[in-house]
């Protein structure tokens, strides 16, 4: 294997732009895929071609990673916020799948709720990203970041709530919970990756 001698910081910093801005448009697609009349197939698939992209990236942070002698931050930190943005992908993708397998009709306007939480958090993470190579003025982002998943938190588990009020058939319920759970982890995992670079800000200031 051919180490560098050399940092290539450049090529982190825009593979993690990257990613970010890709978490966007999947944010943005999952809006439309929970709105009444959507064409929910067709927009499944362009989500599962943003999983791949989100995918691609992170093998070639990887691989950037396993080539470089010498880092921008610590290596640990760069595999931690590596995976952190493939959570999101992750769970944003499989909420996107599930509402489609299962074939679910409307949604509560609280998964609405949900979902808006995260293109919030999916747009400020992307403004974040290009801050990385100064490590300046990113406060203000994990501060927001965590105060959204709070709000994620209190829309679960009023989602929870109506879902178990006798409202909703048992299998409807089971189907839709599958889905809440995963856009929760996708609210949970915004918040690892702002606790992944407020860690990196801290140690590089």
């Amino acid at each position: 294997m051919r180490l560098r001698l050399t940092p290539r910081e450049d090529s982190y910093y825009d593979l993690f732009a990257d990613s970010a801005n890709n978490l966007v448009t999947a944010s943005r697609l999952l809006v439309e895929i929970i709105g009444d009349g959507s064409d929910r197939e067709a927009l499944a698939e362009k989500m599962r071609a943003c999983e791949h992209a989100g995918d691609e990236r992170t093998h070639a942070i990887m691989k950037r990673l396993n080539e470089s002698f010498i880092t921008p931050f610590d290596r640990e930190d760069i595999y931690r916020l590596a995976s952190n943005l493939d959570d999101v992908m992750d769970y944003m993708e499989a909420a996107a799948d599930l509402i489609g397998l299962y074939q679910i009709g409307h949604l509560p306007k609280e998964v609405v709720r949900q979902v808006e939480v995260l293109e919030r958090a999916a747009e400020l993470t992307a403004e974040a990203m290009p801050r990385l190579r100064s490590m300046k003025n990113l406060n203000e982002y994990w501060i927001e970041i965590n105060r959204l998943e709070n709000q994620a938190d209190q829309v679960y588990r009023r989602l929870l709530a109506k879902l178990f009020s006798g409202e909703y058939d048992t299998l409807t319920v089971m189907k839709m919970k599958e889905v809440i759970d995963q856009l929760e982890m996708a609210a949970d995992a915004f918040e690892h990756v702002a606790n992944t670079i407020e860690s990196i800000a801290v140690k590089e200031s």
